[in-house]
């Protein structure tokens, strides 16, 4: 039997929607499920392909957009109506059509993202243009980031989707509530930065917000002091569990699960200090005991929970497409909405630069660290066919 922190997340978290196995061998939602979303994003629902797998990242420079930007904004917001959601975080566009910008246009964008942390857009086409569109899209701003684990669009690897709801289960039988922040793929040699989400479908009765909160400001909330301390960790991040759980439930692992060290404090090339760190994916501070590492890793993972006041909601409507950095925030989704319904998510994302404390060394070559250790049950099902 799997060890039960793998087993304990609720279905509703990922989905209850029933799936069926087509003639090629794709995992496909079923029609009884399929019927309960929006003919005009099928072309987003999930599917999983058991003998889809790729190499591990290698490493690649990474130059980042926004270094090019104007920084009036006169290629991305000329006639448009912005309004901030907080004063540090979070900006609502309206009047831009992002697949009209130009490429210095598209630069501002990324600026905007970087500087705002989140950029919600609203009455977007993005969706209408199907998923190929949607990574040729991101491609302008970096290589397009392949997830290990999660559903995908039938012929597009480099979507991210996320099919939640369509259970009659209590979604809260144990745990109490199910927020978590996390920064994508932390775990990845170079996570990824610039990243494009929407929601395909939406749940009639409303809710499913998504919550991000501002790491940069995580940052600058602590006391000099400890900020002092801080800048000389580094915290390891662990794509382990979140492959545990996909073998649990009978999902792939496209990608040999990887850890890797980055900083606590991470300069982003823009010279932006934040505070690098999540829940979701980050496990110990390399040099200390467990006893000093869960201690510090638990205040920050408390730090950043129990702001409220470094946090926003982004409300969803449809057409909405948000853009955040994911370099500078941490995000979770929001399940207060009835989950007998559906909830439809896409995200397409840019990988980053390798995440440095000192930006002297920027570009520097590393090598990403795959995880050999017992506690990943790929390897044990790799012996056990062996045997």
């Amino acid at each position: 039997m799997a060890p039960v922190r793998y087993v304990q997340h609720p279905r509703a978290l990922y989905s209850g929607s029933k799936l069926e196995t087509d003639a090629k061998g794709l995992v496909v939602v079923a029609p009884e499920s399929r019927s309960k979303i929006s003919k005009d994003v099928e072309d987003y629902l999930p599917t999983w392909r058991k003998d889809e797998h790729y190499e591990p990242y290698k490493f690649h420079e990474y130059h980042d957009p926004a270094l090019r930007a104007d920084p009036s904004f006169s290629n991305l917001l000329a006639g448009a109506e912005t309004k901030n959601i907080s004063p540090k975080l979070g900006t609502e566009v309206k009047g831009v059509q992002l697949s009209q910008l130009t490429d210095a246009g598209k630069d501002e964008l990324a600026l905007l993202a970087h500087q705002r942390g989140v950029v919600v857009f609203r009455d977007q086409d993005f969706v209408s243009k199907g998923p190929e569109h949607f990574v040729d899209y991101i491609k302008y701003f970096g290589n397009p980031h392949i997830h290990p684990t999660s559903g995908r669009p039938k012929d597009v690897a480099n979507i991210h989707v996320v099919l939640s709801g369509d259970t009659t289960e209590d979604p809260f039988t144990t745990r109490t509530n199910l927020v978590g922040f996390h920064s994508d793929v932390s775990y990845e040699l170079q996570p990824t930065a610039l990243s494009f989400l929407t929601v395909t479908n939406l749940p009639v009765g409303g809710g499913g917000d998504t919550v991000f909160l501002d790491s940069a400001e995580a940052y600058n909330r602590l006391s000099p002091l400890f900020r002092e301390k801080l800048e000389n960790l580094n915290a390891v991040h662990s794509a382990v569990e979140q492959a545990n759980y996909s073998i649990v439930k009978g999902g792939v692992v496209r990608r040999h699960p990887v850890e890797n060290a980055h900083p606590i404090v991470r300069t982003t090339p823009l010279g932006k200090k934040v505070l690098f760190v999540n829940k979701g994916f980050t496990r110990r501070i390399e040099g200390l005991k467990v006893e000093e590492s869960d201690a510090i890793l638990n205040f920050l993972f408390d730090h950043v929970a129990k702001s409220h006041d470094l946090q926003i909601r982004a409300n969803w409507e449809k057409n909405t497409v948000v853009v955040f950095d994911n370099r500078v925030v941490n995000h979770s989704a929001i399940l207060d909405f009835d989950t007998t319904e559906s909830r439809l998510i896409a995200r397409a994302s840019a990988q980053g630069e390798r995440p440095v404390h000192d930006l002297k060394d920027l570009n520097k070559p590393d090598e990403s660290t795959l995880f050999e250790g017992p506690e990943y049950l790929g390897n044990k099902i790799a012996d056990l066919k062996l045997a």
